[in-house]
């Protein structure tokens, strides 16, 4: 079986990975163009590159794949098509170019959270349990049949970029499980229920502004949801504080009112209902640090409020 791979991120790499030590042949990958990162703007290739690049697998990289890739994947004449947070969507000229269809590596347990940051919003949205869906592609967005699911709780506490590493190797074993069905004969296609479809915007480095009206379980799932792009941030004497971890507190007080701050009792923030501790906190230019340390050279004043300037 021929296969194409296409993909991108961190979070693709163990599903390219399993294809190739588990001795599927794969002609091809398929990921985003070379982009500047970082505050030199160094242009870098992606984590999708780099591996197939270490196992000298020919690499594609379209600005638009329905424009500038049909040619290229045509050339490679997969059997299969493979997809895990590739980035682009697939025209149905695509679509129909790998006879056996192409399947995609998910990460939620559709039909929730279809978009393109399923594991941030599973986390924002306060689910108790999460996952991977292998699916077959079809056009428009995570919409098609589905085939396996893989299911986990969420731990509490769980950052978005924790939670990928995780899910990303379920995914990889999910998309074992499901070529093996696939090869057998045994695998079945799962229409998905379009009344429980739920569809998740982009993320954008607006949501990470942290609105201390809010409860303190929204801003808690909100402060781990958005670690570690694009974050949580309030604004306090001019800079911008980042919060990286957080969990409810006992507390109440003017929503974004500094409750305690203490070298030894830590930061407790006021929030619409109920008080948010901070856990781990980020100052600017500086490194992840307990608030209990930062409150050492840098005091905050109880009853002061955190309030964005307008």
């Amino acid at each position: 079986m021929r296969i194409v791979f296409m993909g991108t991120p961190d979070f693709a790499v163990p599903s390219l990975k399993a294809l190739c030590e588990n001795g599927y042949d794969v002609v091809g990958v398929f990921t985003q163009p070379d982009r500047p990162k970082g505050r030199g703007n160094k242009v870098v290739m992606s984590p999708v590159k780099e591996y197939a690049l270490s196992r000298n697998i020919p690499v594609f990289q379209p600005q638009r794949i329905k424009r500038d890739g049909v040619e290229d994947l045509k050339a490679l004449a997969p059997d299969l098509c493979v997809t895990a947070a590739f980035g682009q969507i697939l025209s149905q000229e695509i679509l129909d170019i790998p006879p056996m269809g192409t399947i995609n590596v998910h990460a939620s347990l559709l039909p929730r959270h279809r978009g393109s940051a399923p594991i941030n919003w599973a986390i924002l949205q306060g689910d108790s349990e999460v996952g991977v869906t292998t699916m077959m592609t079809a056009r428009g967005i995570d919409n098609g049949d589905m085939l396996l699911k893989s299911v986990t709780p969420y731990q509490p506490g769980e950052t978005a970029g924790e939670l990928t590493v995780r899910l990303s190797e379920d995914g990889a074993k999910l998309l074992l499980d499901t070529l093996k069905e696939l090869e057998n004969g045994t695998l079945k296609r799962i229409p998905q229920d379009e009344s429980a479809m739920t569809y998740d915007p982009m993320l954008t480095k607006e949501m990470g502004v942290i609105d201390w009206s809010r409860s303190a379980g929204d801003i808690v799932n909100r402060i781990h949801g958005l670690n570690p792009w694009p974050g949580c941030t309030s604004a306090w004497e001019g800079a911008r504080l980042k919060w990286l971890r957080a969990e409810i507190a006992d507390g109440e007080g003017r929503s974004g009112e500094i409750i305690t701050a203490d070298p030894k009792a830590g930061l407790v923030i006021a929030a619409g209902e109920g008080a948010v501790r901070i856990l781990q906190m980020q100052a600017p230019g500086g490194k992840p640090m307990n608030p209990k340390d930062y409150l050492r050279g840098h005091p905050m004043a109880v009853g002061t409020v955190l309030k964005e300037e307008a």
